[in-house]
């Protein structure tokens, strides 16, 4: 072939290539869909989990999960944290209608350096017997019922990340502004299969923390994996960046959002702001309004101050994308 004509046809071949590459990555950017149910109940009791909110979707292999400031945070200068029983049929001990595993309380430090403190507890009762082993970088231990995640900022450890591996519920919230304390979780999630046993929960058969960058990975009990990547843990937002090691299906729910709903003023979830497309406008829906939604974001939280958990923060789903599985396999 003549010298002109193979370089004409290598640069024809370039040309292609590149429009190949170009309309792949664009086809790979167009965020997924997923479905929101509301499967909340109604209740006086503002300590009760009666929200639930079912996150469905087909093919999503990776997420963003945000702790957001409520939008009225200026606005509030009292932060009410105290729990309130009044509506309720317990007072703070254990759930009438929950089984009782009995333990030996006990507290490790895991991990204790400049940027992080890492605590599993071990509470004297919970409600399901199981034991996940936990590693965290090089220590091993098991039977904890809550691993804490601190974030150390000028020497003090600010707590911004809770885990249960028992039941497989996460509560995460950015740092508190310095007038509000330690600050106040609100709603909490599961991330993974989730199945109804009593209450919606996620299996972990094991739970491996490493610590820099920070970085969460799961394997489940009925098979797959996750890892949650620690993205950011600031004043604004607590952000985690979620990679399933295998496709979503919609048969299955792959995250559920449990939360507090008394009132519009009583509440840790009152409205879920969402979006049906990237370049849709955002809608705010009531959350007794809300039965089936579908989007590509999500941001479950409070337009008006609640009583209750004033300061607790939004919670944030998003960017539902099909990421290459290899990158969400857990080590």
């Amino acid at each position: 072939m003549p010298p002109r004509r193979r370089f004409r046809t290598a640069a024809l071949l370039a040309a292609a290539l590149a429009a190949s590459v170009l309309v792949g990555a664009t086809a790979s950017a167009t965020p997924l869909r997923a479905t929101v149910e509301n499967g909340t109940t109604p209740t006086a009791c503002a300590e009760e989990d009666n929200v639930s909110l079912v996150l469905r979707g087909e093919g999503i292999r990776r997420l963003r999960i945000e702790a957001l400031q409520p939008s009225y945070l200026d606005s509030i200068g009292n932060d009410v944290t105290a729990p309130d029983f009044s509506g309720c049929n317990f007072d703070g001990g254990e759930h009438p209608t929950d089984p009782a595993h009995r333990f030996e309380p006990r507290t490790v430090v895991l991990l204790d350096n400049a940027q992080w403190r890492i605590v599993g507890m071990t509470l004297a009762s919970f409600w399901r017997p199981q034991r996940v082993p936990v590693r965290v970088g090089t220590v091993s231990d098991r039977g904890f019922h809550l691993l804490q995640v601190f974030r150390k900022e000028n020497g003090k450890a600010l707590e911004a990340l809770v885990l249960y591996p028992s039941d497989g519920y996460w509560r995460i919230k950015p740092l508190p502004e310095a007038r509000f304390g330690d600050g106040v979780y609100g709603s909490s999630f599961l991330l993974g299969p989730v199945e109804q046993v009593g209450r919606p929960v996620v299996d972990i058969a094991s739970i491996r923390i490493v610590p820099k960058p920070l970085s969460i990975h799961l394997r489940f009990t009925r098979g797959g994996s996750a890892v949650a990547n620690v993205e950011e843990i600031s004043r604004e937002r607590t952000a985690l960046d979620v990679r399933f090691s295998a496709p979503t299906r919609e048969t299955r729910p792959f995250a559920v959002l449990r939360s507090m709903y008394v009132t519009p003023d009583n509440a840790d979830v009152s409205e879920v702001r969402w979006q049906a497309a990237p370049d849709a406008p955002p809608v705010a829906t009531p959350l007794p309004e809300v039965k089936t939604l579908e989007g590509t974001q999500f941001r479950f939280g409070r337009s008006v101050p609640s009583k209750h958990n004033t300061s607790a923060p939004d919670i944030f789903f998003g960017g539902f994308d099909s990421a290459n599985p290899r990158e969400a396999k857990a080590r």
